[in-house]
């Protein structure tokens, strides 16, 4: 690595904010011998163009030793990150590579075949003519060939023992605060019928500890290599055939890894295994700190590591969840450069939402959001409702009090395609949305409020997170909730100029800051050490409906349904 480049592989024509001294410091990392360093840097303070610098660093051909790795890659967890890399001029250096199934074949008749069932893939020995125009192979060709290969973090372990996409010199991970939890996410082997093609010839028993499930992995694997072999035998596969077979060698890979890290004393990998449902039923088998999974599929592929993010908490415990000897690694900080005053929290908590207190808590957050709306009439809003389960009770709520068609929701379908229309709407429309507390970037009008329904605790009947909080991991409970707390505060604050208010109603949330303390950065806890209660009107919900163009036909849909006074909630507190 040649980090005396990296000021003048910095891709932007000016610094902005804190990024030179980023530089200086990462640089200054480096040099002291880390193999890895670790850059907490707030939201909005150019981590792409950071990482694009860090990653121009990389050894170049003819630089030193011949058999020394060279170039760069670039990974993120985020489709959506990913995206934006490709849509920002200042990084269009970067050759961006994407999963097989984002490619169609292009040859005549087969155009809405993905390449993962093209000729190519179901016929033996096929020789495709036109391979050199293929949009994958061409894509993958220049990314391999190019200083920095650019892909989704799925992409880049899924490619590990690759010959196309060996070791390079430096790794730069983007949004690397979740990669542990990503890693377990990627190993998680489920067994059911959408995933097992001849689940209904071998069905599971009841699966009572791990060894029932190794067993039963042990039978799974046998039946695997023997369709496998059947599949191989045909010199010619339909697109089924063939999607079977990729389902099947990627089972049987799962299935083996598992066995072989389960018997293996040596092994750092704990597992844990869940039915539910019981005898005959779905089986996941779930690994926590699969540190061998990540010196595999990230660790082995690089010398040199920048693990870019706003929410890496605690050095060691990070290092402790995805393998990495924390003597070997360094925390780079970024001081947030943005006005603390742009982007302040308002306390409007009335009570708890967990579970057994939503019922109570849920109508008085929808009435707060309601004044909330009126004191934004003409700005867009967002609200993190955590869960559809919430989304649909809040939205039925806002649509008793007559402010629904100032509302905006998706579902898990058309999450994209719903977010993108209200991004491009001129109305200040309010959006329901569930897990988009990350990659979001609503700059400027495109959002400048936003409420956080609920304190994103990990689910507690998650085996993993069970296990965890029985071995007394409550640090790791909190430090997870934290990060996503962060995540969302950043999505609509996102220049020195920009500003946006982030309103705080699960209780929670205040009791979350008071036992996370040591793990807030201190810009955060900046905002959370000036955090009060908003001044908000009193509760009027045909103010709610805003100024925009689409506001008098609001108005008359209101004034059709009941006043407040009569309003069956109308005695919710306020």
């Amino acid at each position: 690595m040649e980090t005396s480049r990296i000021y003048e592989e910095f891709p932007a024509p000016d610094y902005r904010g804190s990024q030179r001294q980023a530089l200086t410091d990462i640089k200054s990392a480096f040099d002291a011998g880390n193999d890895v360093v670790l850059v907490r840097a707030p939201t909005g303070s150019g981590k792409s163009l950071l990482a694009r610098a860090i990653a121009g660093c990389a050894r170049r051909a003819g630089s030193g030793d011949p058999t020394a790795p060279t170039r760069a890659y670039y990974t993120t967890p985020q489709v959506s990150q990913l995206d934006d890399v490709a849509g920002d001029r200042l990084l269009d250096d970067l050759s961006i590579i994407r999963g097989k199934t984002n490619y169609n074949c292009i040859l005549p008749g087969e155009t809405d075949t993905p390449v993962t069932r093209a000729p190519c893939a179901r016929e033996r020995e096929f020789d495709c003519e036109v391979k050199h125009r293929c949009p994958y192979f061409s894509d993958r060709t220049i990314a391999a060939n190019q200083p920095i290969a650019a892909m989704t973090l799925a992409y880049f372990m899924q490619t590990a023992g690759s010959d196309v996409f060996g070791t390079r010199d430096v790794v730069v991970v983007d949004e690397a605060h979740g990669l542990g939890n990503w890693a377990e996410m990627y190993a998680t082997i489920e067994l059911a019928a959408d995933t097992v093609p001849f689940w209904h010839d071998v069905t599971p028993p009841a699966i009572d500890g791990l060894d029932d499930a190794v067993a039963y992995a042990d039978r799974l694997q046998t039946l695997a290599d023997r369709r496998l072999e059947e599949l191989r035998g045909n010199a010619e596969l339909t697109p089924e055939e063939a999607a079977t077979r990729d389902r099947l060698t990627e089972l049987r890979s799962d299935l083996q890894w598992f066995a072989e890290e389960y018997r293996d004393p040596e092994a750092s990998t704990t597992w844990v295994v869940d039915q539910p449902d019981g005898e005959g039923t779905r089986v996941t088998i779930k690994p926590m700190r699969p540190e061998r999974y990540l010196a595999h599929t990230v660790w082995d592929r690089g010398q040199k590591f920048a693990l870019l993010s706003a929410t890496i908490l605690n050095k060691d415990a990070f290092c402790a969840t995805v393998g990495l000897d924390p003597d070997t690694v360094a925390l780079v900080e970024v001081p947030h450069t943005f006005p603390v005053e742009n982007r302040p929290l308002y306390d409007i908590a009335r009570g708890k939402m967990t579970y057994e207190h939503r019922e109570d808590t849920l109508p008085k957050i929808a009435r707060s959001i309601v004044r909330i709306m009126q004191s934004h009439p003409d700005e867009k809003g967002l609200i993190h409702c955590h869960s559809y389960a919430i989304q649909e009770q809040l939205h039925a709520l806002l649509a008793d009090f007559g402010v629904a068609s100032r509302l905006r929701r998706h579902d898990s379908d058309d999450r994209d395609g719903q977010l993108g229309a209200w991004k491009r709407a001129d109305d200040p429309d309010v959006f329901l949305s569930v897990k988009m507390e990350e990659a979001l970037d609503l700059e400027g009008d495109l959002c400048r409020w936003q409420v956080l329904c609920k304190a994103p605790y990990p689910n507690t009947r998650d085996s993993r997170v069970a296990h965890r909080l029985s071995e007394g991991q409550w640090s790791w409970y909190y430090r997870v909730a934290l990060r996503t707390v962060i995540q969302a505060c950043g999505r609509i604050v996102r220049a020195p100029d920009d500003y946006g208010a982030t309103y705080l109603a699960d209780s929670s949330l205040l009791d979350l800051f008071e036992r996370a303390r040591h793990d807030m950065p201190d810009w955060f806890y900046a905002q959370v050490d000036r955090m009060s209660e908003p001044s908000l009107p009193a509760f009027a919900p045909t103010d709610a409906l805003g100024s925009g163009s689409n506001a008098s036909q609001r108005r008359r849909s209101r004034s059709s349904r009941s006043t407040d006074e009569n309003h069956p909630l109308s005695d919710v507190w306020d």
